[in-house]
């Protein structure tokens, strides 16, 4: 038998390190739950489909939700515990305190009409119907239906503090964003898609108020990267000093649509954070956004391909380290 020279054997060592390794998302699959709670997907769906009839909040909700949860801890629904004497829980935190409360209601009725079936009662993680509901609330909003891979525990832990420096900010710049969502085996190309989420929703006039006024430090001054007279609207729905809790649509063309009119403003400098504009102004991701700002079909499809990682990232199918909650704010 001939012997393996020093790189052919560090290369079978690494084989067989990344097969010990292999993260427990391969144990995810679509249709998990088909034996189990057979009708899971549908009544997950009316609940989320009536949620949504009730409010269009329940979109950007549900989807900011599933995003703040899977970046910290991983997608194991800690996001979604209730804080204690004893514990400073996720939801907690400075950067989740913003996360609109329809969100959570949806999952929470969400579990509630599962755990109604008796076959399905307590069968079902919160952190399966996050992620099913967050793909229900795409389409809902007009956006592309897909398949999700399902067989997620609830995780065991959630404090505040584990949040610090998890989530991405408004002034990020591209190498900021690239590295976080890296950390969690995300790529550029991801994090574009991902980002186009921000064709939903809305945010406090806190949160870009640098870029409308006084900005660099500059009394009167606007950021440049910023379409003026999008900055003077922005100005007159956010004049200074205002009510905190005024907020104001994260796309002002289709707030209600998830479309691929998200690069198309960028193109015009109109992203609202700099974490957005930076996207288009860079030119390592310039051809990403006009790309998709041309061809929603090709955005579509990159996003639920990100989606569909981003689910994968830091879960729990091993009952060492999650369990099924009876009650997704409470641990069992």
């Amino acid at each position: 038998m001939a012997k393996l020279n020093f790189d052919q054997l560090l290369l079978v060592a690494i084989s067989i390190t990344c097969l010990l390794i292999q993260p427990s998302s391969a144990q995810l699959r679509q249709n998990y739950y088909s034996k189990i709670c057979p009708n899971v997907e549908s009544i997950v769906r009316n609940a989320v489909t009536q949620k949504f009839q009730q409010t269009i909040v329940t979109v950007p909700g549900t989807l900011r939700l599933f995003f703040h949860d899977c970046f910290v801890n991983g997608c194991d629904a800690s996001v979604m515990v209730a804080s204690t004497a004893n514990n400073n829980a996720e939801k907690d935190s400075s950067d989740n305190l913003s996360l609109a409360g329809d969100g959570f209601d949806t999952v929470i009725k969400a579990k509630a009409a599962v755990d109604a079936v008796a076959q399905c009662r307590n069968k079902v993680s919160c952190a399966d119907i996050l992620t099913m509901a967050a793909r229900d609330v795409i389409s809902l909003a007009g956006g592309p239906s897909f398949v999700v891979e399902l067989g997620r525990l609830d995780g065991l832990v959630s404090t505040a503090a584990s949040v610090n420096g998890k989530l991405p900010q408004p002034n990020f710049n591209l190498n900021q964003l690239n590295s976080l969502f890296a950390a969690n085996g995300l790529s550029q190309t991801d994090m574009i898609a991902l980002s186009a989420a921000h064709t939903l929703g809305f945010s406090h006039c806190n949160r870009f108020a640098n870029r409308i006024y006084d900005f660099g430090g500059r009394k009167g001054a606007i950021d440049p990267s910023l379409n003026q007279t999008y900055a003077k609207q922005l100005q007159g729905m956010c004049p200074r000093n205002v009510d905190p809790n005024i907020a104001i649509n994260m796309d002002p063309i289709t707030p209600r649509t998830f479309d691929n009119l998200y690069f198309s403003n960028l193109q015009q400098r109109m992203g609202l954070f700099t974490s957005d504009q930076s996207l288009a102004d860079d030119s390592r991701s310039r051809p990403t956004v006009d790309t998709w700002a041309a061809n929603s079909n090709a955005f579509n499809n990159a996003f639920i391909a990100a989606m569909t990682r981003l689910g994968r990232v830091g879960v729990k199918t091993s009952t060492a380290l999650g369990n099924i909650r009876r009650d997704c704010s409470v641990f069992n």
